[in-house]
């Protein structure tokens, strides 16, 4: 598995920098049936990923976020080994010219992923982890530390668009927190939350491919993720999953108690 780290660790850089970082700022946009956006470095990444990933491992299938639905629901039916890949996260960003998108890849087996890494183009950061044996940050270890000034004090990733009026409304008029942020890429703010740069973190409804690899990368470096109704996080489906998470199981309790008085 450690082979398999670092051949992606070094595979999706290269790649990046040759597919996404190239297309940056001269990108061709299209509109999805859903109303999401996609480019065509979404498409050749996605491409290119594959190809590399299918001549190392022929054996291990690949569900990505750009192939059709049908294909994606009959690969996770199987429950064999596969790789979860969202080529491009942020791709608004990206085609607005914003400098923060990632690529995200993960294993999945036994509807569990083992192997996850998320990698930010723009700053070169390489965001990885191995199931029960940690997390890291361009190969130094990734370690949460206890949050002990209160949720007061947090610093809370919110996607708002995805949230009950009621919450979005609570969370603007009367924040429990001392500042809100977003980065429109679901993946990226895993990582980021694994790094310790923020405190807290809600996201209404994640597909697969958001919370696969980001997921895996925050639980080893010790944050506490689970839904709002205190399940865990699941990746054996590719229905939307609603994301609470916060640093530390103390501070988990405290943001879950206050959400709960919404």
């Amino acid at each position: 598995m450690l082979d398999a780290l670092q051949y992606i660790s070094q595979l999706v850089p290269r790649l990046a920098s040759e597919e996404l970082m190239d297309r940056f700022n001269r990108v061709q946009v299209e509109q999805k049936k859903d109303g999401s956006l996609v480019t065509d470095a979404d498409a050749a990444m996605q491409a290119r990923i594959c190809t590399e990933l299918q001549e190392k491992w022929p054996e291990i299938s690949i569900l990505g976020e750009e192939m059709p639905a049908s294909e994606q629901s009959r690969l996770l039916a199987t429950g064999k080994p596969i790789w979860c890949l969202d080529p491009l996260d942020g791709t608004t960003n990206f085609a607005a010219g914003m400098p923060i998108f990632s690529v995200s890849l993960a294993l999945i087996e036994n509807n569990q992923p083992l192997l996850a890494l998320v990698y930010d183009p723009v700053r070169k950061e390489c965001f990885t982890a191995m199931a029960g044996k940690g997390a890291w940050l361009n190969g130094v270890p990734l370690c949460v530390s206890p949050w002990t000034r209160g949720l007061p004090e947090a610093v809370a990733m919110v996607d708002f668009k995805r949230l009950s009026a009621e919450e979005a409304t609570a969370l603007v008029v009367d924040p429990p927190f001392r500042s809100q942020r977003n980065l429109g890429t679901s993946a990226l703010e895993w990582a980021w939350l694994a790094a310790g740069r923020f405190q807290l973190y809600l996201h209404g409804g994640q597909k697969l491919w958001d919370r696969a690899a980001g997921s895996l990368i925050a639980r080893e470096a010790g944050v506490s993720a689970r839904t709002p109704g205190g399940d865990p996080i699941f990746v054996d489906k590719l229905t939307s999953c609603p994301i609470l998470a916060a640093c530390d199981d103390a501070l988990w309790t405290e943001w879950h108690g206050y959400l709960n008085t919404i």
